[in-house]
């Protein structure tokens, strides 16, 4: 059966004390709603639905910017839960099939237990997500008979003995469409908060006859979001969940605390990571490559075989192919390294393609911005860039050719030609000793004169 996915995106978060919308806090590089986007994706949603409110167009903007298929309608105002769902009926007029309510600032609901709620879904006409929590505080409970959800209880309206229970409530349903909009047409606003609240339909369905069940799940995937300690702990829960699976999957990290993920950072196996090193978001490294200590890498692609850093920058655009090597205080952005190329110290290479097995010297720069638009240096296979030379871009290098070190190269190289671009040394005899001793004896009348 199709499923839609409806993630309620409106509150304000007024503890975050932000301008920012809650949601679009981000954990690992994304905003907590593209994690729960990303959660919900497993179930191949036919329909994706974003229940937005306060700053409805940066929510909005961020939502398209993930995936352009998603829906964000406006909730105008916050009136509750089943308030909050209703505001998705319009955009699910035509559809037919299940609903999925997911929550924009619990973004940890993992893959499988949305799979089970699918398949407990085909039993019973409304599945709620349940866990054991450690402390229920004033989570509402899951009064349970056998494998029925008798009710959902909140804490104020709690017995004694119903507090006791401590299989609590996460919000998250999963509900056949009609059905879903036929009990939020029963529900009332008869509570302190005068707001309509979705738990409702829970005793809503039992006076009809329906099935309700629960599904359990860790306590750790129903964490939610509501200040910046939170925020913390959620990018901390996602850090040690996600170095755990590169681990299982083969990748070393020597000092697992220490190296930070984005939420779509890929590793393959047999690549080792040294300390302190941080994933950007757009990362790929592919097996068997040697990542050190204190390097920095987002946007960027590095092949089988590659190293990178110590105190290396990877930017946007960096495609290391196979065996490439880049050394420490090396900054690549926008450019290509065919198989083998070498840029070993000290060198900032921009807008360019290093050609296969080329060495690139100590204190290279490829001078690729004018003040107004970037230009592209040509480096071709086997060339030798010795060490402080300056490519002023546009520029080509031919294959097997070499640059003099300390060399301004303006003009293009063929290919197996030696460029020697730097002005001719003069030696001035007898000189360096008079103008040490001409600077010697003002620094001596500059102390006298501080005395």
């Amino acid at each position: 059966m199709s499923i839609a996915l409806v993630i309620l995106a409106a509150g304000k978060g007024t503890r975050m004390n932000s301008d920012q919308p809650k949601v679009l806090h981000q954990i690992a590089n994304a905003p907590m709603l593209v994690h729960a986007m990303q959660s919900g994706a497993v179930l191949e949603p036919a329909r994706t639905i974003i229940v937005a409110g306060h700053g409805f167009d940066a929510v909005k903007a961020s939502v398209e910017a993930y995936d352009p298929e998603a829906t964000v309608v406006l909730q105008e105002e916050q009136k509750g839960t089943a308030h909050a769902v209703d505001a998705a009926r319009a955009a699910l007029e035509d559809f037919e099939g299940d609903v999925i309510v997911l929550f924009g600032d619990t973004p940890f609901v993992q893959p499988e237990t949305l799979e089970r709620m699918a398949a407990a879904r085909q039993d019973n006409a409304v599945v709620v997500l349940g866990f054991e929590a450690a402390d229920p505080g004033k989570y509402g409970r899951l009064v349970m008979q056998g494998d029925s959800l008798e009710a959902i209880i909140e804490f104020a309206d709690a017995t004694d003995e119903q507090r006791a229970i401590t299989f609590c409530n996460s919000g998250v349903m999963l509900v056949e469409k009609s059905a879903l909009f036929s009990m939020i047409d029963a529900v009332e606003a008869n509570n302190a908060q005068d707001e309509y609240y979705l738990t409702d339909i829970v005793g809503i369905a039992r006076e009809r006859g329906l099935s309700v069940t629960a599904v359990a799940c860790d306590e750790a995937e129903t964490l939610g979001i509501n200040s910046r300690l939170h925020l913390a702990q959620a990018e901390a829960v996602f850090q040690s969940r996600a170095r755990t699976e590169l681990m299982e999957m083969g990748v070393t990290l020597q000092q697992p605390d220490t190296v930070m993920l984005s939420y779509d950072t890929v590793i393959g196996r047999d690549t080792v990571i040294e300390p302190n090193v941080y994933f950007g978001p757009g990362v790929t490294i592919e097996s068997g490559a040697h990542i050190r200590a204190f390097s920095h890498l987002e946007g960027c692609h590095v092949s089988r075989g590659g190293i990178v850093g110590p105190y290396a920058r990877l930017r946007p655009g960096a495609e290391l192919a196979e065996d490439a090597r880049i050394g420490n205080f090396v900054e690549i952005k926008n450019a290509t390294l065919d198989a083998g190329a070498k840029v070993n110290h000290l060198t900032y290479i921009g807008d360019a393609s290093v050609g296969a097995a080329s060495n690139i010297g100590a204190g290279t720069i490829t001078c690729n911005y004018d003040g107004v638009m970037k230009h592209k240096t040509t480096i071709g296979a086997n060339a030798f860039i010795g060490s402080n030379t300056m490519l002023v871009a546009p520029v080509t290098v031919g294959d097997g050719a070499m640059t003099a070190s300390g060399s301004v190269i303006t003009k293009d190289v063929p290919s197996e030609a030696l460029a020697l671009a730097r002005a001719e040394q003069v030696n001035k005899p007898g000189l360096a000793r008079k103008l040490f001793e001409l600077l010697k004896s003002k620094k001596a009348k500059r102390d006298m004169e501080a005395k």
